[in-house]
């Protein structure tokens, strides 16, 4: 059953628990908390929601300074390289990797800080062109990189991507199942021997019910949370 409308709802901690209850077991809730004051997140994390998503550097530090220290980083939004040292040093997984460069560099990060960070590879499987995330040929050419040449400090766990911005369910479920099609080839043949490959994260406040079914574990959620984006 789908949960009540935002509008239905007058607080986070009653739209996390609706979101929560229309999730299957095993699916991991990310709070995407970007551009919301600190204020709504402590209402999170006081209503139980630990893993929370930024996309901005600066906002991460500012936030991870006032928050719990219990709390779990995602970096979610497109990492520039000379970002990766301040993200490294607080994120718990980035979701948003895009390219063998910037991989190397944050393994080369987390040796130096003495940390071990989990990845998420992006993919592009959207029709908009102005989505991050790599081809899957760019993907499978990556992942023949680090099998060359293994990473010291980074786990790849998995991949991320979008669906379409559209009113199309087709295509939405289409891109959903193209990543959920990229994630099972990766993990019977390139990570089968490696357990921690196991994150397929995909789905966003219009589109995480599709996801789910599609075979989502981590769904990236804003809107239905926290209601609208303070720019």
């Amino acid at each position: 059953m789908a949960p009540a409308s935002k509008s239905e709802l007058s607080t986070i901690a009653e739209r996390l628990q609706a979101i929560k209850s229309s999730l299957p077991e095993g699916v991991t809730l990310v709070a995407v908390s970007k551009f919301h004051p600190v204020e709504a997140l402590l209402e999170a994390y006081a209503a139980g929601q630990r893993h929370f998503g930024e996309s901005r550097a600066q906002e991460l530090e500012a936030k991870d300074v006032a928050m719990p220290p219990d709390v779990v980083w995602h970096f979610i939004g497109h990492l520039q390289r000379n970002k990766v040292r301040h993200v490294v040093r607080i994120a718990s997984i980035i979701e948003s990797v895009d390219s063998l460069e910037l991989l190397r560099l944050i393994d080369r990060e987390a040796v130096r800080v003495g940390r071990r960070i989990d990845v998420l590879l992006e993919l592009h499987v959207a029709e908009e062109e102005t989505k991050s995330g790599m081809s899957l040929a760019e993907c499978d050419a990556l992942i023949n990189s680090i099998a060359r040449e293994p990473l010291s400090n980074v786990a790849v766990r998995g991949l991320m991507g979008m669906a379409t911005f559209t009113d199309d369910e087709k295509r939405v479920r289409a891109d959903f199942n193209t990543l959920r099609m990229a994630f099972d080839r990766l993990k019977a043949s390139a990570f089968a021997k490696e357990p921690s490959f196991d994150t397929l994260s995909m789905g966003m406040s219009d589109d995480y019910g599709i996801a789910v079914e599609c075979g989502s574990t981590a769904v990236r959620i804003g809107t239905a949370i926290f209601g609208d984006r303070n720019y």
